[in-house]
């Protein structure tokens, strides 16, 4: 078996509909950049409220991913 070696970022994702919507939206945009994404950790969830409702999920999530040769 070969060694898994990751490095990982921090990423926050964001969305008017929903905590899952919001972490697709960061791991979506941080497809276009970073190669060999293998997991993501939950770090942190709050959202936005406006006019006494929720506008806005925020999710901080941890991408890791693997090192090229």
């Amino acid at each position: 078996m070969t060694d898994h070696i990751y490095k990982h970022i921090e990423i926050t994702g964001t969305s008017p509909d929903s905590i899952e919507a919001a972490v697709g939206a960061a791991v979506a945009r941080a497809h276009r950049s970073v190669r060999h994404m293998r997991w993501f950790e939950v770090l942190d969830t709050r959202g936005h409220i406006q006019d006494g409702r929720v506008a806005q999920w925020q999710v901080t999530i941890k991408i890791g991913f693997t090192l090229e040769e």
